[in-house]
């Protein structure tokens, strides 16, 4: 059995052990880093580390620990608020608000894990208040990060047209972009019609001073626990949303009517999050060491409220997702995924290769780079794409759909992101369901975008 073979075999077996034994599965994937890459890659200490994604791991910190602080000082509940006034109380335009604010923000050049990690926490915490679908909310910020992250002047948009240009294929910048954004969008609808929104629209609006609270002023709240979390185990257990206590820096018709007032630590808080956004869009500054300073320096000067804050950094999801990627990467230095490319490349059937290609470029993206797997495959596509069989324009924007909308797996940037950002949620549960949601992405999309692009032979 060949090495590359082995590797696959014990992923597959870390899944099956992790899923039936309820043991973490980054704990189990470091273990299966340390023996595969020991025993079958001949890899020492420094070859395994390799693969650890330090960068992930201060993100999934740093935005966890900033946005903790932002939910122990009240932050958080007063952009919720500011939020529903904002859409006059329609909760059910919220969703879409953040779906269209991630995609504008990748689109004018924000990489996509950092507008998702500016917009997730926020959204989340809308999610929780108000008992919409944690599901829904999470994988619309990350479809709508997608829907927009292949534009011109995208970060992935220019990264991947380098690609195409370099290896002297057919390209059409517009197209690439239009095809992501309509397959995002078109999840989004589905997404949104399956998890609730339909239910979210009837319930009508809400009164920012209530929170949705029953019982206060007849906003339509009543009964919606069960209602906007039908299906995905997240719900309120058939219960409308809890009173939040008055604190004495909250009351009916506070500062700017939202019910809670701004307080010198909220108004830092919010100054610390516009400073997150600025340095990550305007100066190209990493998003986790960013946050980790932001939140040392709020730490600082309200120790009170930030006391029980770094308790509440999401370490099991850590754990999980750095246990993941640090098996991936023993994967990649071993050829694993390589080999595995050029034995679909090497197929005789060229719309059966590329239809295998987008498979690969699905599953691989769901725990590795996105752009970094394209950049691997497209140049592996570049033999059968000059038999003049398949066209080259659709070939590549089906490539980057498969590779792109996977990036809900919670194995992936993304996923991480919004299963690390959701409170007051039973995070082994969202886990389960955001795994079950990408399985079925990564087995339903790459297929659809092969028949739509591929199959009719664009250019």
């Amino acid at each position: 059995m060949s090495p590359e073979l082995i590797s696959i075999l014990v992923l597959v077996v870390v899944f099956v052990i992790a899923t039936t034994r309820s043991v973490n599965m980054g704990a189990l994937a470091f273990a299966a880093a340390f023996g595969v890459g020991t025993l079958v890659a001949d890899l020492d200490a420094d070859g395994i580390f390799a693969g650890f994604p330090g960068d992930l791991f201060v993100v999934l910190v740093g935005v966890t620990y900033l946005f903790a602080i932002a939910r122990a000082n009240g932050t958080t509940d007063w952009l919720v608020h500011a939020t529903v006034r904002l859409v006059r109380g329609r909760v059910a335009l919220i969703p879409w608000v953040m779906f269209a604010l991630t995609g504008a923000l990748t689109a004018i050049g924000a990489v996509s894990p950092a507008a998702v990690a500016i917009v997730a926490p926020i959204a989340l915490s809308f999610a929780t208040r108000y008992s919409i679908s944690p599901l829904l909310m999470g994988t619309m910020v990350v479809h709508g990060a997608q829907a927009g992250g292949f534009s011109p002047i995208s970060i992935y948009g220019s990264i991947v047209n380098g690609i195409v240009e370099r290896e002297k294929l057919p390209g059409s910048e517009i197209g690439l972009f239009l095809a992501s954004l309509v397959a995002n969008l078109l999840i989004a609808a589905v997404l949104f019609a399956v998890l609730g929104g339909r239910k979210l629209w009837a319930r009508g609006a809400v009164a920012p001073e209530d929170g949705g609270v029953p019982g206060k002023g007849g906003t339509g709240s009543t009964g919606t626990g069960a209602d906007a979390n039908a299906g995905t185990g997240a719900g309120t257990g058939g219960t409308a949303p809890a009173a939040v206590a008055v604190r004495p820096d909250q009351e009916t018709g506070g500062a700017e009517g939202t019910g809670i007032r701004l307080t010198p630590a909220r108004i830092a808080t919010l100054a610390a999050l516009v400073a997150l956004v600025v340095a990550v869009l305007g100066f190209d500054l990493d998003a986790g060491l960013t946050a980790v300073t932001l939140a040392v320096v709020l730490s600082t000067a309200w120790p009170d409220d930030s006391r029980r804050a770094v308790g509440e950094i999401a370490w099991s999801t850590v754990l999980l997702i750095c246990g993941v990627l640090t098996y991936v990467g023993v994967l990649e230095e071993m050829g694993t995924i390589t080999w595995a490319g050029e034995g679909v490349g090497g197929i005789g059937v060229p719309l059966l290769a590329a239809v295998l290609l987008c498979y690969i470029g699905a599953i691989v993206s769901a725990f590795a780079s996105s752009v970094g797997i394209m950049g691997a495959l497209i140049p592996l596509a570049v033999p059968f794409l000059a038999q003049g069989e398949i066209g080259a324009v659709g070939m590549v924007a089906a490539l980057a759909v498969s590779a792109t909308v996977v990036d809900v797996s919670p194995f992936s940037t993304n996923g991480a992101l919004v299963l690390a950002a959701a409170p007051d949620v039973d995070r082994d549960r969202f886990f389960r369901q955001l795994m079950i949601y990408g399985g079925i992405v990564v087995a339903a999309v790459p297929v659809l975008a092969w028949l739509v692009l591929v199959v009719p032979g664009f250019g």
